[in-house]
């Protein structure tokens, strides 16, 4: 078996150990020499047995029990008749003992780091009795240490800052190692610590584990971050020590040593002269290396043509020089500006002032754009006033605006009527004079704010818009009223002169002298015996009883007509009534009933029972109501009865009747069904207009076979009649039969007729009756020619 370096060097130490510690690795039990003594009461019996403390080495790797030491008693003569015990930590499970020897051996492998001690107890027993021979002892077996633990890191990876620029052997970071070996016995936990990587600009410090900075002048711009290696190794570093390496990341933080300067030495930007106030211009930026505050600049206009007009601030986020305008562009005043701006740190290291001035200039020229703008009014606001009095056409002031270009055109203006939905005013397109276009009303609406809008003639697109405050003027034009609806009440029980009411009034207007009411009672009012009135000279007055008592069942409502007067100019006045009602109170006065019904109502009928019963009432009838009226509007058939005969009346009809579909205005069952009574109804669901005599209905049976040869006959003429109406039309034949004793007395037939009747004068009845014109009169053979 072959043994490298570190493993021989390891089982050399084991080995020394080993032989020094041999002869202290065994306990022997001294009788003593002494003899007892007795001491009447207590007995102390003189300890026979001394040892030392027992030392093992940790991580015994070997096969075999791993002996520890030997327990003798004097007591032993070697016979065999005493037997060894062991007892406490580990007994049994680590340490045994040789009942018949003594001898303790190790069974386990020990970790010094996990436990350094084990304190155990040991006794000698009679074999044969298994009673103590000796008093039971304590003793102590210690874990001798060796080196098996490397040195850790417990806090590692490290990070860490050093300033950039920092001079030779600024302290970083301090690493430390730990080991877990025993720091008193050997060199087995002295370490030493040295840098495997980060050469040449940082170096550690053996004994301490302080690292530091190994070259000057470190520059975060070209590198700002360096990966270090450090390791630390015991036994002070010798060969055959246990070493543990951690990394240390070391990050340069910047330090203001670039001063800014610009990119170029001068800017040129366009602007149209429309660009609102406030509106950026250019972004400009000084170029910085450093980074965080010590990139941080300020910047300002330091000369030029430009100072009033234009302002330079800073974007915190980005250093940037925001330039913007602080007043209105006008091309047709000046076309150009020229800027000497300046861009410095506002974080100046004063460690780096060799390096250079901390500031930069450069030149910015802003060129103005001539643009179309819109007219310009002489205000922006415009404060006018007129009296609610005005008459309509009243003048109220005069608005002006021009073009501000070069072209000067000619202005129009107009009224923005979103502004004035209501066209209370008029303006003269032309001169800008607004004046009243209907009546005024302070108390509608005290202030209007209008908008006047100016436009080009030559470009009506360019519009400007003026604003216009017009103030109403009050007049006193509204009488004084009561200040709320007064609920009144006076008891039955008042005495006279007392106070029932306290009144107040308002008024519309709004004179500058603020209101003044003067309150009384009317003429007529003047001299009642049951109320009167009192000014209380501060726009309030009071009503109070002239008498003592009232009774509800002689009146149970009052009725106070009070005259109410302004201090305008003219004053204008009101008679306003204030409703008094007589009302049965408490002993505090608090009115309780103030109905006079309430005296009639029997005694166990409470009101709230009364109003429950009327409503009870109330919805029964509106419910019959309802019934009947529901059985009122159901609708009539619509054709008589056949009881129902009709003699001798003048009937219209203004009806064509409504197609294949009415099935009211021709029964069409008689067709369908021969042996059917045929019965003329008259309907109800048209105008009559045509004047006809009715006469009763003749009642028949007709054969089938007449009803054929009738229909049939028709049927043919139809097809042979040139004249004909259309071969689609309904034609409807009032056929009575041959049973009627009076024949027929249909007109159908007149035609042919030999009647000596003339129907001529139906022509002259108009177009209505044209169509009976052209067929009795004498006219055309063809009717539909």
């Amino acid at each position: 078996m072959k043994f490298g370096e570190v493993e021989f060097c390891h089982f050399l130490q084991i080995l020394a150990l080993f032989l020094c510690l041999s002869g202290m690795n065994q306990a022997e039990f001294s009788r003593s020499r002494s003899n007892p003594y007795f001491q009447s009461g207590r007995t102390r019996t003189k300890r026979s047995w001394v040892w030392n403390q027992f030392f093992v080495l940790e991580e015994y790797m070997g096969t075999d029990p791993l002996y520890v030491g030997k327990l003798h008693s004097d007591v032993d003569k070697g016979d065999g008749s005493i037997k060894y015990i062991l007892s406490g930590e580990g007994a049994s499970s680590i340490f045994i003992i040789d009942e018949n020897t003594g001898d303790i051996h190790a069974t386990k492998r020990l970790d010094r780091e996990e436990q350094a001690y084990y304190t155990l107890r040991a006794q000698a027993l009679d074999r044969l009795t298994n009673k103590p021979v000796e008093p039971e002892s304590e003793f102590v077996i210690k874990i001798q240490d060796i080196n098996d633990n490397e040195p850790k890191f417990l806090d590692g990876p490290y990070t860490a800052g050093v300033p950039e620029m920092s001079p030779v052997g600024t302290s970083v970071v301090q690493v430390t190692a730990t080991d877990a070996d025993d720091p008193t016995y050997g060199n087995s936990a002295r370490v030493v610590y040295s840098i495997l990587q980060g050469q040449p600009y940082f170096s550690v410090e053996p004994k301490t584990g302080v690292i530091k900075t190994a070259l000057p002048n470190m520059d975060r711009e070209a590198k700002d971050q360096y990966l270090l290696v450090i390791q630390a190794k015991d036994m002070v570093g010798q060969n055959g020590g246990l070493s543990g390496t951690t990394s240390v990341t070391v990050t340069l933080t910047d330090v203001n040593d670039n001063p800014p300067r610009f990119p170029r030495r001068s800017y040129q930007y366009n602007v149209p002269e429309s660009l609102p106030v406030a509106s950026v211009v250019a972004r400009i930026k000084a170029a910085d290396a450093d980074v965080g505050p010590n990139a941080e600049m300020e910047y300002k206009i330091v000369d030029g043509d430009g100072l009033g007009v234009f302002k330079i601030s800073v974007d915190k986020d980005t250093q940037e020089g925001i330039i913007t305008i602080q007043k209105e562009l006008d091309f047709e005043a000046k076309t150009s500006y020229t800027l000497r701006i300046e861009a410095a740190n506002m974080n100046v290291d004063p460690r780096f002032l060799s390096l250079g001035p901390f500031s930069d200039m450069t030149t910015v020229k802003i060129i103005v754009e001539d643009v179309d703008e819109p007219p310009v009014f002489t205000s922006r606001l415009y404060s006018m006033v007129v009296s609610e009095a005005a008459k309509v056409g009243t003048i109220i002031g005069t608005v002006a605006a021009h073009d501000p270009d070069a072209s000067n055109s000619p202005v129009r203006y107009s009224i923005d009527r979103n502004t004035d939905l209501e066209r209370y005013f008029n303006i003269d397109a032309n001169s800008g004079v607004i004046t009243t276009a209907k009546s005024l009303d302070r108390e509608t609406n005290a202030v209007h704010n209008i908008t006047v809008l100016a436009m080009e003639s030559q470009n009506p697109a360019q519009i400007g818009r003026g604003y216009v405050a017009i103030t109403i003027l009050d007049i006193n034009d509204n009488a004084p009223e009561f200040a709320m609806e007064y609920e009144t009440t006076v008891c039955e029980n008042a005495q006279a002169g007392q106070v029932i009411q306290k009144i107040s009034a308002i008024d519309k207007d709004d004179p500058p002298n603020g209101h003044q009411f003067y309150f009384s009672l009317t003429a007529e009012a003047a001299n009642n015996h049951n109320f009167t009135l009192q000014d209380n000279k501060d726009n309030t007055a009071t009503v109070l009883t002239r008498r003592n008592g009232f009774r509800r069942q002689e009146q149970s409502v009052f009725y106070l007509p009070i005259f109410i007067v302004d201090s305008g100019s003219p004053s204008l006045s009101s008679t306003n009534t204030l409703t008094i009602r007589v009302c049965d109170c408490d002993a505090d006065g608090i009115a309780q009933s103030c109905n006079a019904e309430a005296y009639i109502l029997p005694a166990g009928l409470s009101t709230g029972a009364l109003i429950a019963i009327l409503a009870c009432v109330l919805t029964l009838l509106v419910l019959v109501l309802l019934i009947v009226t529901m059985r009122r509007r159901k609708k009539e058939p619509l054709i008589f009865d056949e009881e129902r005969d009709i003699r001798e009346n003048i009937v219209r009809y203004d009806d064509e009747g409504g197609g294949e579909e009415d099935t009211e205005a021709f029964d069409m069952a008689a067709l369908r069904n021969l042996n059917i009574i045929r019965d003329t109804k008259t309907r109800r669901d048209v105008t009559p207009e045509i004047q006809f005599l009715s006469r009763p209905t003749f009642k028949s049976i007709p054969d089938n076979v007449i009803f054929r040869e009738f229909i049939w006959e028709r049927l043919k003429e139809a097809d042979m009649d040139p004249c004909a109406p259309p071969y689609d039309s309904l034609q409807t034949y009032a056929f009575e039969g041959n049973g009627s004793v009076a024949e027929s007395l249909s007109s159908l037939d007149s035609i042919s007729s030999n009647s000596d009747q003339n129907y001529d004068y139906l022509s002259d009845w108009g177009p209505r009756f044209k169509r009976l014109a052209d067929m009795y009169g004498t006219g055309p053979e063809c009717l539909y020619s």
